[in-house]
């Protein structure tokens, strides 16, 4: 029998932090949670924007099975032109743009995440296309996503330029989380190569992934989409995460 899941947000459950507060550490490397961008703007998506976040919550035993995040914020340039920035950009302008009564005119995708337990089952599909509906009930014309591409942390040497042109037979993107993206009409416009900056100590680096680091150079990380450039003399780490921007218009039905 097929699971049946029921969408909840901060809008009406008042403990939805709470029933959610597993899901990231569930779904990222310990290191992707240890973003300086995101430990000072990650509570403001549920003060200033609860409406654009949802879960889906297993009818069958109420588990939460995935999470999705997003913002409203305003983009008057091209969309060949959205920053190199992307996550860390989005979660600062949409910030910035809420605080300056901004009118905000697009809808962008922080995240969405699928607890281990259920994916496959074609939950990310699913939120996607909720979170576009969500764009169209908000009266933006469409949804702007710095997408992280699931399989590229086992290529983390191809550069993303060149990974986001890889194909399947078909004609698909290779990676299946673009691919995702493609086939309910999303568009590859162009790879944000610093999407999202982690930095932190030899120590931070070495606790946050097991490894020792000896010597400077750059490091092959579990979970990383590139190398960790590691600096003794410094005593610095630097992970700069490369996205890919994908746009989805909004159809007016």
């Amino acid at each position: 029998m097929k699971t049946k899941f029921t969408k909840i947000s901060p809008v009406e459950r008042t403990d939805y932090r709470e029933l959610i507060s597993f899901v990231s550490e569930a779904v990222w490397p310990e290191f992707m949670l240890n973003s300086p961008v995101s430990y000072q703007y990650w509570d403001g998506l549920f003060e200033n924007f609860p409406d654009y976040q949802f879960a889906l919550l297993s009818q069958e035993d109420q588990r939460v099975a995935g999470i999705a995040n997003s913002v409203s914020l305003s983009w008057r340039g091209s969309l060949e032109e959205l920053p190199d920035e992307g996550w860390d950009w989005a979660m600062i302008k949409s910030a910035a743009d809420h605080v300056q009564g901004v009118q905000p005119d697009h809808l962008c995708g922080i995240q969405i995440s699928i607890v281990p337990d259920f994916q496959g089952q074609g939950l990310s599909k699913i939120m996607l296309a909720e979170m576009v509906a969500l764009a169209r009930s908000k009266g933006y014309p469409r949804v702007i996503v710095p997408v992280r591409p699931s399989l590229k942390h086992r290529y983390p040497l191809t550069p993303i330029d060149s990974y986001i042109r890889w194909k399947t037979a078909g004609g698909l993107p290779f990676d299946p989380w673009l691919r995702v993206h493609v086939r309910v009409g999303g568009r590859i416009v162009k790879p944000c190569p610093t999407a999202m900056e982690i930095p932190g100590t030899i120590s931070d680096w070495g606790n946050w992934t097991g490894l020792k680091f000896f010597e400077s150079g750059k490091y092959i990380v579990p979970g990383a989409l590139v190398p960790v450039q590691i600096d003794v003399d410094k005593d610095r780490g630097t992970y700069i995460e490369p996205n890919v921007w994908i746009v989805h218009e909004v159809n007016e039905t």
